[in-house]
C-alpha cells in the first residue's frame, strides 16, 4: 500500500486541481473575476515576488539615500512603466499602480484628503452599494460620519434631483461613487457640479467597471468631473488581484502619493505590478474592443434569460451597461422557487460559476471568445440547470475546451 501524502503534496495537488477546475472545466460568470493573459501571469510568478524597493530621495537614519534598498534598477523601472501605461490609458495626468486592493485604493484617496470627522455620502448596501463605506467599516476606522446617497437601487438609472438635493442639503466633504451591485451609470457631471459647488471632491469607485471604463465603455469619470478615480484591477479589468489610483488633479495626488507608504501600506508588491503593467499595455490594444463585448454580451445574456423564464431586473432600461445582469430575487422566488444561492449550487455542480446573490458577469467569457451571439446558447445551459436540473456538465466541459486561449491578450 502506497504511504498518504505528504502536506506537500497534498497541496500541489489542489493548486492542480484548482487550475484544472476553474482555468479549464468551467465558465465563469462571477462579475467580480477575470482571467489574465499567460504573460501577466508568468510575472506573479517571477524574482519579483520576494523583493523590495523604497525610493526616497531623502535623509533616512543619518544618511542622505535615493532608496533604502539596492539592487531595485529594474523593479523601479517596471513602476514607472506601470504608471505611464496607466496614465495613458486612462487618459490621466497622474497615477499610481501601488495600492495592494480596491479597497486599499480607496484608503489611500480617504485618508490623506478628508481630516476625522468629515461627512461622505455613499450608495448604501442595501441599495447595490459596496459595504466598505457603510458606518461600520471605512467610515469607523478613519472616523468618518457616512450617510446615504439615495439611489432608487441597482436595477435603474439613478436620476439627478434626489443625488442633487441631498449633496446640496447634507454639504459633505466627499461623495463616494461606486457599488458593487451596478448596472447604470451615474449623472457624473450634475453630481460633480452640484458636489464642487458646496466644496465637496467626488470620489470614483471603478472597481466594478475598471475595464470598460478602459475601454471607453460605461463611463468616462475624469472628463465627467470625478476628482480621484481609484478601483480593483481584477473584476471586468482583467489584471492580477490588486488597486489602482489616477486623478488630473495636481493637488490631490501630491496629498495622496506621499501618504501610501508607512501608512496605508508598506511593500507594493512589485510582481504585481509588473503583470499589471502587462495588462494595462494589452487593454491600449484591444480594450476598446473587450469592453464591447463585455457589455454587448451582457445584454444578450440578461435578454436570453429573461426570455426563457428566467427573470432578470432592469428590463425597461435594456438590463444593463455594465459586465453585470442580476436576476430578479423575488419574482424568482415566486415564479420558480428559488432563492439565489440554491440556483448558483446547481449552476457550480454542472460548471457554471456565479455568485449566491443574484449577479452574473460576462467579463472571464468575453476574454474567452463568447460574444454575444452565443449568449442564447449560455442562457439555455444556465435555464436547464438550474430550473430544469438537467445534467450539462459535460456539455459546458466540450464547448469550454473549444477556447484554449484567451483573446484581447
Amino acid at each position: 500500500m502506497a504511504p498518504p501524502p505528504t502536506e506537500e503534496e497534498r497541496l500541489a495537488e489542489l493548486v492542480r486541481d484548482h487550475d484544472r477546475w476553474r482555468g479549464t472545466e468551467c465558465l465563469n460568470l462571477l462579475p467580480s473575476e477575470n482571467a489574465i493573459s499567460p504573460r501577466a501571469r508568468s510575472y506573479l510568478a517571477s524574482d519579483l515576488a520576494g523583493r523590495y524597493t523604497l525610493p526616497l530621495d531623502t535623509e533616512f537614519h543619518g544618511e542622505r539615500i535615493d532608496n533604502s534598498y539596492a539592487g531595485t534598477r529594474y523593479a523601479d523601472a517596471i513602476e514607472l512603466l506601470a504608471d505611464a501605461a496607466a496614465r495613458r490609458l486612462f487618459r490621466a495626468k497622474h497615477a499610481t499602480t501601488r495600492p495592494l486592493s480596491g479597497h486599499i485604493a480607496a484608503m489611500s484617496a480617504l485618508a490623506p484628503l478628508l481630516p476625522r470627522g468629515s461627512k461622505v455620502l455613499a450608495v448604501p448596501a442595501e441599495l447595490g452599494g459596496y459595504d466598505g463605506y457603510a458606518p461600520g467599516f471605512l467610515p469607523a476606522i478613519l472616523g468618518y460620519t457616512s450617510r446615504p446617497l439615495p439611489v432608487p437601487g441597482p436595477d435603474r438609472p439613478a436620476p439627478e434631483g434626489p443625488l442633487l438635493e441631498e449633496i446640496r442639503r447634507e454639504r459633505p466633504a466627499a461623495v463616494v461613487l461606486g457599488q458593487s451591485f451596478v448596472l447604470f451609470p451615474y449623472p457624473l457631471q450634475a453630481i460633480a457640479e452640484a458636489a464642487h459647488a458646496v466644496d465637496a471632491l467626488v470620489l470614483y469607485d471603478a472597481s466594478h467597471v475598471l475595464g470598460l471604463v478602459a475601454g471607453g465603455e460605461f463611463q468616462d469619470p475624469l472628463r465627467e468631473g470625478a476628482d480621484v478615480v481609484f478601483g480593483s484591477t481584477h473584476k471586468s479589468f482583467p489584471g492580477p488581484q490588486g488597486g489602482i489610483l489616477f486623478t488630473d488633479r495636481e493637488d490631490l495626488f501630491g496629498q495622496i502619493e506621499p501618504a501610501l507608504v508607512w501608512r496605508v501600506f508598506d511593500n507594493a508588491h512589485w510582481h504585481r505590478i509588473a503583470a499589471l503593467a502587462q495588462t494595462l499595455l494589452e487593454l491600449e490594444r484591444w480594450g476598446a474592443e473587450y469592453a464591447r463585448g463585455v457589455v454587448g454580451s451582457a445584454r444578450a445574456l440578461a435578454a436570453a434569460l429573461n426570455e426563457r423564464g428566467l427573470p432578470v431586473l432592469g428590463s425597461e432600461h435594456g438590463f444593463t451597461r455594465s459586465h453585470q445582469l442580476h436576476l430578479d430575487r423575488e419574482a424568482l422566488r415566486t415564479t420558480h422557487g428559488l432563492r439565489p444561492g440554491l440556483l448558483a449550487r446547481r449552476w457550480e455542480s454542472q460548471r457554471l460559476i456565479a455568485d449566491l446573490v443574484g449577479r452574473l458577469g460576462t467579463a472571464e467569457i468575453t476574454r474567452l471568445g463568447l460574444l454575444p451571439e452565443a449568449m442564447p446558447r449560455l442562457a439555455d445551459l444556465l435555464v436547464r440547470a438550474g430550473v430544469g436540473r438537467e445534467a450539462v456538465a459535460d456539455e459546458v466541459l466540450a464547448w469550454r475546451s473549444e477556447f484554449p486561449t484567451l483573446r484581447y491578450a
